[in-house]
């Protein structure tokens, strides 16, 4: 992107009416972000769905209810961490991203990021946490464990839109929740103990310093 940004009005104000892939023409509503732009925890998701793209802002559906009962289990809320997406724009009928639009948005994600500079990532998905840790390995093998991108702390989870159609996920993901409670409060014990419980941990540099 060549700029950086002091604050992240600054930085939307930058995207703008953005159109600079073919998703400006076909969303309805850019999804910037949404949260404490100070916030110790940023949540990195793929794309806005049909409710985003409506109303602006990410997770407000079905899969947002299953978000806000994750975070009230960690004792967290939304007005305490920030979640954005990898993508700023609904993909039509919710396809996958591609990998133009991953690489003409992903910028302002990285300049999120730096501007938030957060204690942890939870990457929800496999596109996000694919994206995040720079790897090949699926999010079933990654998720509940704390991975490094430069000095962020990553925790990929399953995103909450497929514990809808899976409840076993639910579960799981209240579990990664309960990891994610426990590394707020002890991170360098709680990154060293699960890093040594990932088989092939993914060592990221996309954010790294």
């Amino acid at each position: 992107m060549g700029e950086s940004f002091q604050t992240l009005d600054e930085l939307a104000a930058h995207i703008g009416d953005c159109h600079r892939c073919p998703l400006g023409d076909t969303r309805n509503t850019l999804v910037f972000g949404v949260g404490d732009p100070d916030a110790s925890v940023l949540f990195v998701g793929e794309a806005p769905g049909r409710n985003e793209d409506l109303k602006g802002e990410p997770f407000v559906g079905a899969a947002g209810k299953l978000l806000d009962e994750l975070l009230a289990s960690a004792g967290l809320d939304r007005s305490q961490v920030y979640i954005a997406n990898i993508l700023k724009c609904r993909p039509p009928d919710n396809r996958d991203p591609q990998t133009e639009e991953i690489e003409t948005c992903t910028p302002f994600l990285r300049e999120q990021v730096r501007i938030i500079d957060p204690e942890v990532m939870v990457t929800m998905g496999n596109f996000a946490t694919k994206f995040v840790l720079k790897t090949n390995t699926g999010i079933t093998r990654l998720r509940g464990t704390v991975q490094q991108a430069g000095k962020y702390a990553v925790l990929p989870i399953f995103h909450p839109a497929a514990a809808l159609y899976d409840r076993t996920k639910a579960d799981v993901l209240f579990s990664d929740f309960a990891l994610l409670k426990e590394l707020l409060w002890t991170p360098e014990s709680s990154a060293e103990e699960n890093s040594e419980e990932s088989a092939e941990p993914a060592q990221g540099t996309l954010f790294g310093e």
